[in-house]
């Protein structure tokens, strides 16, 4: 028989127990069992519409890139409704939310460990990610995460890039991707920008993105930054992505990659104190020229609105995002998407490596073609009749991918040859007619790279000659 003391006792365990039965079915709920990124890509692309929230310490400074050291109190929306959030998602017929956990300036709106610089030493004291991943999985509706690489606040910005940066971006991410349940998808920013100046060499793409499909394999992980590279090439993310505020463009008509173009409803991606009174954009263009659009063209649209100072949205995005969910209905899945094979995520072995060619034509040297710069190129003398081109790489270098990029398609057959020891071997040699020409192989070591071009229109010319080791 059990008396009150035997039962006051059972209370610690039974506490304990509940303990531990939540933290499994948090354990259970991100699945470790890893999708074909094939899968993953049409998923994503198949939920058509989604709901970007810029909300974060720029809001309080009426500009997208606040003061550096703009203090945590400032941070204080004192109606935070993120149910809000979610219910006007759910009237525009969107599928999905993205939050900017922390942007440019550095500061965290979740309960990170990792800096004191965050929404728990702001007057709110409460886990602003927290509360939207709820919000949203309670209307249906999937979760992302925004997240900066450039951080002004704790110097993590060109030419100051310590070690203990790369460590905190590390623990930021593991906190987002392991707290806070399944992710589907984490839009990177700030990496490999004009404007960040922040290479994917200063902060190791390879390392992170490895750290994201180790934490929640799943979970894809979208670079903002992917303008420079080539529409048909997946270089460094999962999706291809578009700002369209900064003049990118998806090419509807020969798009075949998966896509995501993002735009602000409102005149910006923060918001700012003339955006009650201010017009949203007209909804109708945004559903006929821009949604409907890019649904076709195998892209997914995420309408950015901006919470106010409150944490909440004003009335005219409101009425918008409602009028939107009267124009557009989700029809479902889009068109079966092509094959991408693996996005390349490593060091390029051949940029700014010792080049050599046949004859150029003028100034267009070798040089031009491992510059890490897609609108310069190599370009061979018209008198040339069998051109080539080689890299040096570090003595006996591995490597198992080259990438040939041409500005348009030219080259026909080619050869691939590298150099092991005193012998050359073949690499590849055969007939491949795209633009980006991407030859995967079982990793070789060597020295040297070499490009035999046997067939060709006119010409020949090369953007970027890269050489990869690619994980397996």
């Amino acid at each position: 028989m059990y008396n009150n003391t035997t039962k006051l006792k059972l209370i610690p365990l039974l506490f304990c127990a509940l303990i531990l039965s939540v933290a499994g079915l948090k354990a259970q709920q991100i699945s470790k069992t890893q999708l074909p990124l094939s899968e993953l890509q049409q998923k994503f692309v198949d939920l058509r519409f989604g709901m970007f929230i810029h909300f974060n310490i720029p809001t309080y400074e009426n500009a997208d890139w606040p003061d550096p050291e703009t203090p945590a109190s400032d941070f204080n929306p004192k109606k935070l409704d993120c149910v809000q959030w979610a219910k006007a998602a759910k009237s525009a017929n969107m599928t999905y939310g993205c939050l900017t956990t922390k942007h440019h300036s550095g500061f965290c709106i979740w309960d990170t460990k990792t800096t004191d610089y965050n929404v728990m030493h702001s007057p709110l004291k409460r886990d602003v990610v927290k509360e939207y991943v709820k919000a949203f999985r309670n209307e249906g509706l999937k979760v992302m995460l925004y997240y900066s690489i450039l951080d002004t606040h704790h110097r993590l910005r060109p030419n100051m890039i310590q070690p203990r940066h790369i460590e905190m971006v590390k623990k930021q991410l593991t906190e987002l991707l392991t707290n806070y349940g399944p992710i589907e998808a984490l839009i990177i920013d700030g990496w490999d920008a004009p404007w960040s100046r922040i290479s994917y060499d200063d902060v190791p793409f390879e390392e992170i993105y490895k750290l994201v499909k180790s934490l929640q394999p799943n979970c894809l992980l979208m670079d903002l930054n992917g303008a420079k590279y080539p529409a048909e090439g997946l270089y460094y993310t999962d999706i291809k992505t578009y700002e369209m505020g900064a003049g990118q463009r998806v090419k509807k008509e020969t798009n075949k990659m998966p896509a995501l173009a993002c735009l602000p409803i409102q005149a910006n991606w923060f918001w700012k104190t003339d955006f009650p009174t201010t017009p949203i954009r007209d909804v109708n263009k945004l559903v006929n020229d821009v949604l409907v659009p890019l649904n076709n063209a195998s892209c997914n649209f995420i309408l950015n609105v901006a919470p106010n100072t409150d944490g909440l949205f004003d009335d005219n995005a409101l009425a918008g995002l409602k009028q939107i969910g009267q124009l557009w209905k989700n029809e479902g899945p889009v068109a079966k998407l092509s094959e991408t094979g693996a996005p390349i995520i490593s060091h390029n072995l051949a940029k700014h490596a010792p080049a050599n060619s046949s004859w150029s034509d003028d100034s267009n040297i070798m040089d031009f073609a491992n510059d890490d710069d897609f609108e310069s190129s190599w370009q061979s003398n018209p008198r040339v009749k069998a051109p080539w081109y080689e890299v040096t790489l570090k003595p006996g270098q591995p490597f198992n991918t080259v990438v040939i990029f041409e500005s348009k398609p030219n080259i026909k057959k080619y050869k691939l040859e590298y150099l092991e020891g005193t012998t050359w071997k073949t690499l590849y040699e055969g007939e491949n007619l795209s633009r980006v020409k991407v030859n995967r192989f079982n990793q070789v070591k060597g020295d040297k790279v070499r490009m035999y071009i046997e067939t060709y229109n006119e010409a020949p010319s090369i953007a970027e000659f890269q050489v990869y080791n690619e994980p397996k």
